[in-house]
């Protein structure tokens, strides 16, 4: 009997940061995150984890109801790590909302922001194997009186360079984005419009780029043309991967699945398919911490599994995320009412902005996401046997700590 396989859940790359200070703009930090790889691993508190893992789920969840019928991939860490810079500046009830959506409630400051100085050096230098690279930066408009603390936390705590620019220049928003395709290895090159909005103050980007060969490659003699049967019942082409013998397998209530590690196997791919009938919405939606580590522990290694999973990209954005925040109960921090007086006062949130790729083939798999969080003035206000030839989740994940780096859905080819 043919097994049907799958599970990869991709994700978390943060935005890489400033490379070079061009003319016209003063640059007030440095990225030093490859230059000091230093960590404690044992200050990066589970609670932490469990929390991103929280959010992962949830952002992931009201995502995949917004556009049902399209194919998903994010990074929640990038969208994270981008909106818990931002956090450090929130305060009264905008931050007690930031903190229930983010997952961080009942979790002092000091041990987040220990988390974080210690999780994105960690991630980093995870396995030697695995490019898996994090960056952090902020942008001030020139003149805006932005507070020193809220600069000097992001700074020692994300290593986010903060650069002071004329947002009106004419290559403003263009050095922003060559930053922004640097720090995600050219894979997504734009994300801030020109000409930059004259009410905007602050952009706090987070960028992730994560390159990793699988620790068993599939062999591209074997990968053949099949059908791939979509929940609306149209059938479509695919190339599909294959190979058979030794897999991490489980399987459980409705679903199968399967884990394929990468490089010396401390990031795997999960990807988990649904057992027909279900539909992969619903699956999702019935997704929670609980059910997550399930997956995770029905999953053991089996001698002869036949394993088919195909091969394909992905990209999903530039998405706006300020509706998803907002049901998610963030949605005081996009209004007039938001109090980021830790950063100056009489400013929100405009918009949260993410985008994220994904190339997965038989040697292994690529991906990069950004976040932008766009900060202006309270005045304006914008709108608020593994086979898996049927849409299945996907999720890339750090197993040593449990952070979720990526996640998807492949819905269609």
């Amino acid at each position: 009997m043919k097994k049907r396989l799958y599970l990869m859940l991709c994700l978390t790359l943060v935005v890489g940061m400033l490379v070079g200070c061009a003319a016209g703009t003063e640059q007030i930090g440095q990225n030093n995150s490859s230059q000091n790889p230093s960590f404690a691993k044992d200050k990066i508190s589970q609670k932490v984890v469990e929390g991103n893992t929280n959010f992962a789920l949830d952002i992931f969840k009201q995502l995949d109801k917004e556009d049902l019928e399209q194919n998903i991939f994010i990074s929640p860490l990038s969208i994270s790590t981008a909106l818990t810079m931002t956090y450090q500046g929130a305060a009264e009830s905008t931050k007690e909302a930031m903190s229930n959506a983010l997952g961080y409630n009942g979790i002092e400051d000091g041990i987040l922001n220990d988390s974080y100085k210690n999780l994105i050096p960690y991630l980093n230098q995870l396995d030697e194997k695995v490019i898996l690279d994090i960056n952090n930066s902020i942008w001030v408009r020139e003149g805006e009186d932005i507070k020193p603390e809220f600069l000097a936390v992001n700074e020692d705590v994300f290593q986010a360079p903060v650069t002071q620019m004329n947002f009106s220049q004419e290559n403003a928003a263009e050095k922003i984005n060559k930053w922004i395709e640097e720090a995600t290895n050219k894979k997504i090159d734009k994300m801030v419009d020109s000409p930059i909005d004259s009410d905007v103050i602050m952009y706090l980007i987070n960028a992730i780029y994560f390159k990793g060969d699988w620790a068993e490659q599939f062999e591209s003699e074997n990968t053949f043309e099949t059908s791939f049967l979509s929940e609306d019942g149209r059938s479509q082409k695919v190339m599909m991967m294959s190979r058979t013998g030794e897999v991490e397998y489980g399987q459980g209530d409705k679903y199968q699945a399967v884990r394929l590690p990468y490089g010396s196997g401390k990031i795997a791919m999960y990807c988990v398919l649904p057992e027909k009938g279900v539909m992969v919405s619903d699956f999702i939606a019935g997704l929670n911490t609980e059910k997550w580590q399930e997956i995770k522990d029905s999953i053991a290694e089996q001698g002869e599994v036949i394993l088919q999973l195909p091969r394909f990209k992905l990209e999903y954005g530039i998405k706006n995320l300020n509706d998803s925040l907002t049901a998610l109960g963030m949605g005081e921090a996009f209004t007039g009412q938001a109090d980021f007086s830790g950063i100056r006062d009489e400013i929100l949130i405009s918009q949260v902005l993410h985008k994220a790729v994904i190339e997965v083939n038989e040697e292994g798999s690529e991906a990069a996401a950004a976040t932008e969080v766009e900060m202006k003035l309270t005045a304006v206000q914008n709108p608020l046997a593994f086979i898996a030839d049927r849409p299945f989740v996907f999720v890339i994940a750090d197993d040593d700590t449990g952070t979720i780096l990526f996640m998807g859905s492949y819905k269609k080819g």
